[in-house]
């Protein structure tokens, strides 16, 4: 019996490893957004070809992503909604334990937003009801892969010059890949500077579509 018990310990060690580094976090945090090649991985996280292949091979390995040949590219994505999850609780118990991230949070993200973030269910109450503006500041490739229905999108580097898009009597909820992701932040800053009421989703699209609710996709 021992025996066997070790084998289990030794496979979950196998997940807690592929997750023991920042930049195949940072991987899954985009293939939470939607499945993706290398090359695009690459380019969205900064590192290089070879490096991201590299930390794909761990993350697969894992079990924790999947992957399919689609003509002469790879395609990655998520091996279930349940990473989500799993990064989630990562992120939970975090926050908790570590004084470090207190600090960080204080010091960045309080700092542009100290208000209260909307919830899933009051956003869906809300948005059903044409009671808010939903805004998505991802890069378009993500939005079109998958967003909050009816949502907006509107890069963050694109938002300024289209303002005119979004209704100024109405409260703008911008979201973007999760609680942490620095866009929907700086979003919220900037709309409130130009005068508009604006909050942002208390987490991101991920944890969206991982709790069940309803999505679109462009394509």
């Amino acid at each position: 019996m021992a025996d066997v018990k070790h084998q289990l310990l030794e496979q979950f060690a196998i997940v807690a490893k592929a997750l023991g580094h920042a930049h195949r976090l940072d991987l899954l945090d985009y293939l939470a957004q939607g499945e993706r090649g290398v090359d695009g991985l690459a380019r969205a996280t900064g590192l290089t070809v070879a490096n991201t292949s590299q930390h794909l091979q761990n993350l697969r390995r894992a079990g924790l992503i999947t992957s399919q040949k689609r003509g002469l590219q790879v395609i990655y994505r998520l091996a279930g909604e349940d990473v989500v999850d799993l990064l989630s609780a990562l992120r939970h118990t975090t926050e908790r334990h570590v004084a470090e991230v207190d600090r960080i949070v204080a010091g960045y993200f309080n700092e542009r937003d100290s208000l209260e973030p909307i919830s899933r269910a009051e956003l869906l109450e809300r948005s059903q009801a044409g009671l808010v503006t939903v805004l998505d500041v991802r890069p378009v490739e993500e939005f079109q892969a998958g967003h909050i229905p009816g949502a907006v999108n509107l890069p963050l580097k694109d938002l300024e010059k289209h303002l005119q898009d979004l209704p100024k009597g109405q409260e703008v909820i911008a979201y973007c890949r999760g609680p942490y992701c620095v866009l929907s932040f700086e979003a919220v800053a900037a709309l409130r500077d130009k005068g508009y009421s604006a909050r942002r989703l208390v987490d991101g699209y991920p944890e969206w579509r991982a709790s069940g609710l309803p999505i679109e996709a462009n394509g």
